[in-house]
């Protein structure tokens, strides 16, 4: 950042779509020394450069002349300026005692746009009423009055947006198309397009709410308050306050106040509000566990890892609020397209209105009153907000089922992939290698496991500490062993009740003189298999053999089904040698490709993306590089900060059937899409021609924008009801 710039941050609240997004960006764009600004509606934030002698007053000033709230980031919200307003009413500053941030939405009639609401209902009921009981023109001033009151905070917002630089606003619309109606004697209609117009304001502001809610009710997963333990006592404290290497107790039925580990104590962790995982998790001394899971059997003593703004739920919240400002071309294309929309809507409402009176000698009344209606039918709410909404409905939907996606942009390539490439360790597979064949030469395989886990005990590589898990959930307990040493590459050795004893591999075996000809082909087909084969010894007399294997993860072969049926192609990256990567994905029923570094991951995924549209799925770690190379980098990792913050998506739970389920999700969203595009405009078209041709009128005009605004919301918010990931 250059010298003297500064980025600030503000939460603003009234925004309900892209259309309002646009407006704070136009207010504060044209301020000198601002720069970089962002806007996100669904997040409520506004995030900008401030260079030179800019200061955060003027832009705060700034964005409350066109009528919204603003204030710091973490401050309590500030109302928004639009509601009931009356004549001198100054823009309201915030109330004395404004509820917290964490404070549930009001109610819609407590709000600025529900008391406009009402207010405008009250005043139309009222001229109706003078209407029935009143002379024609009696009646005709108190639908003009009606107008006026309910027209006049539309047109101070119109005003404020014309002096930002902004005159083609939906406000200045209607404010036009109103003023108009009552000139020419409308003034029952232009009573009723004011409120009808506040009720599409309101329902605007109750749908973006809705849209708002899963966010904050993941937010509100992490308890407010711990029992920290102090000196071998424990006392409440404020979760927020929690350090790094202090240590809480989490009682059973309690949810787990901060990202930590298990340092005392077994019990069964519910981590579904932070993975979406319904099966409980066992933790156990060394276990990690996540802020906001629930402690379901035992009482835990866990030491706190991480600091309250850095745990797994607040970097989620951040990542989907963030996702916001990653916005979808499609998005980004009506946004370009409104800004021509708008002034061309205007200057054909001007040419309909003065056309046909002095070409063809038409009604100047009537052509004007149709002119007026083509303003409303112009306004492009619907169309605005049609994206926006279903980008928000599906982020929300994604991270409440543990499917994270960076963006509209990102939802728009996942539901463009051809292909999907699989990194094999970690994520088709656990990432550890299991024994998954005994063969007892001599005895019982108890007692060759038995003797194996006794040389392997205290060992630190992977194929010994695979050997003692078995050996431990097998309950067997291995014999004394002594003057233990490992074989580099090869295997290991120990005494044991006097004798050697070696747990080594077939070429360890064949140098000792112990491997015959049967052995080499018992092991030689293990291997076939993809397993990793060690020999146990004693002397010259072999024991048997073990079987070790990175044995797939349970539901890699249904997820690889699932891709396929998608109508996407699988394949599989590995670092394995050829036959252990065959063995692997004949299992699955996914093709592969062996043998490969990291630059070569890189390399088969570019030349793969040349020709297709490539996911690539790792841990976020080792796979980085292909990753980044990808259209479209998914990480897998239960919450780790690398899977969350390396990739362009990430799935929390470490199931791969999460993968076809993030397509879906992304499919559907695209979807739903297009068929608001496709509500927007042909309602649009409809009443466009319906207008000119003198069927419809004023009213009809807004209710049809007001519906499509209401349609292509409730459309969009059927997506919070998705279970992609099952």
């Amino acid at each position: 950042m250059a010298d003297g710039s500064r980025q600030i941050e503000w939460r603003v609240t009234g925004m309900d779509c892209g259309a309002c997004a646009a407006k704070v960006r136009g207010a504060v764009e044209r301020l000198p020394g601002v720069a970089d600004v962002d806007v996100a509606p669904m997040a409520e934030r506004l995030r900008l450069t401030l260079e030179g002698q800019a200061t955060e007053a003027q832009v705060e000033r700034a964005v409350r002349a066109v009528g919204y709230g603003i204030g710091p980031r973490g401050a309590p919200p500030e109302k928004p300026a639009r509601g009931f307003v009356l004549p001198g009413d100054a823009f309201p500053e915030p109330d004395d005692a404004p509820p917290p941030p964490e404070a549930a939405p009001a109610a819609w009639y407590k709000t600025a746009k529900g008391r406009l609401v009402l207010g405008t209902g009250a005043l139309l009921a009222a001229a109706w009423g003078v209407h029935l009981l009143a002379s024609e023109q009696v009646a005709g001033w108190a639908f003009v009055l009606a107008t006026l009151i309910g027209l006049l905070p539309v047109a101070r917002r119109a005003l404020a947006m014309a002096r930002a630089r902004m005159p083609f606003t939906i406000e200045m619309l209607m404010t036009l198309a109103a003023t108009g109606a009552l000139v020419i004697g409308a003034a029952e209609e232009a009573a009723l397009v004011v409120f009808l117009f506040a009720v599409g304001e309101l329902l605007e502001g109750v749908a973006a709410n809705k849209a708002r809610d899963g966010i904050r009710a993941l937010a509100r997963l992490v308890p407010r308050t711990a029992l920290l333990e102090v000196d071998g006592r424990t006392r409440e404290v404020a979760a927020e306050s929690l350090r790094i290497g202090q240590v809480v107790l989490v009682r059973p039925g309690d949810r787990v106040p901060a990202d930590g580990a298990v340092i005392e104590g077994t019990s069964g962790v519910d981590e579904s509000p932070v993975t979406g995982e319904s099966v409980p998790s066992l933790k156990e001394p060394g276990s990690p566990v996540f802020a906001g899971s629930i402690n379901a059997e035992a009482a835990l003593r866990v030491r706190v890892e991480k600091a309250a703004a850095d745990n797994t739920i607040a970097r989620i919240v951040r990542l989907v609020e963030e996702a916001e400002s990653a916005r979808a071309p499609t998005e980004r294309f009506i946004d370009r397209f409104s800004r021509v929309y708008m002034p061309a809507v205007v200057g054909a409402a001007l040419l309909v209105a003065v056309v046909p009176p002095l070409a063809f000698g038409q009604a100047w009344g009537e052509w004007v009153y149709r002119a007026l209606a083509l303003l409303l039918i112009g306004c492009p709410c619907a169309l605005v907000i049609s994206v926006p909404a279903a980008i928000a409905s599906a982020l929300s939907a994604g991270a409440r089922g543990g499917l994270l996606m960076k963006g509209g942009a990102v939802i728009e390539a996942i539901a463009r992939v051809t292909h999907v490439a699989f990194d094999k360790t970690g994520t088709l597979t656990h990432g550890r290698p299991r024994v998954t064949d005994i063969v007892p030469f001599t005895g019982d395989a108890a007692g060759l496991l038995t003797l194996a886990a006794a040389v392997e005990r205290g060992a630190s590589h992977p194929l010994g500490q695979a050997i003692l898990a078995r050996a431990e959930a097998d309950d067997l307990a291995p014999p004394a062993a002594s003057a233990a040493r490992a074989i580099p590459g090869k295997g290991a050795e120990a005494l044991i009740d006097g004798a050697t004893v070696t747990v080594g591999s077939p070429r360890l075996a064949d140098e000792a003189g112990v491997l015959d000809d049967p052995l080499r082909a018992r092991a030689a087909a293990l291997e076939a298999e993809g397993k990793t084969v060690v020999l146990v010894w004693r002397g010259t007399t072999v024991h048997g053999l073990v079987a070790l294997r990175d044995e797939p993860r349970a539901d890699a072969a249904a997820a690889v089904a699932d891709l396929r049926r998608l109508g996407l192609t699988p394949i599989m990256l590995t670092g394995d040698n050829a036959r252990t990567a065959a063995a692997i994905s004949a299992g699955l029923g996914i093709g592969h490709r062996a043998g490969l570094l990291p630059e070569d991951k890189v390399r088969e995924v570019g030349a793969l993306g040349q020709s297709a549209q490539v996911m690539m799925v790792g841990d976020g770690i080792n796979d980085a590089p292909a990753l980044a190379a990808a259209q479209v980098g998914v990480a897998m990792g239960s919450g780790t900060d690398v899977a969350l913050e390396t990739a362009h998506a990430a799935i929390l739970r470490d199931r791969v059937t999460d993968i076809p389920g993030l397509v879906r999700l992304a499919r559907a969203t695209m979807t739903n899409i297009h068929q608001n595009v496709a509500i927007a405009l042909g309602l649009k078209a409809v009443f466009l021609v319906t207008t000119l041709l003198g069927v419809t009128g004023l009213w009809i005009a807004i209710l049809a924008d007001t519906g499509a605004t209401v349609l292509v919301t409730l459309n969009a918010l059927r997506l919070l009801g998705v279970r992609p990931g099952g």
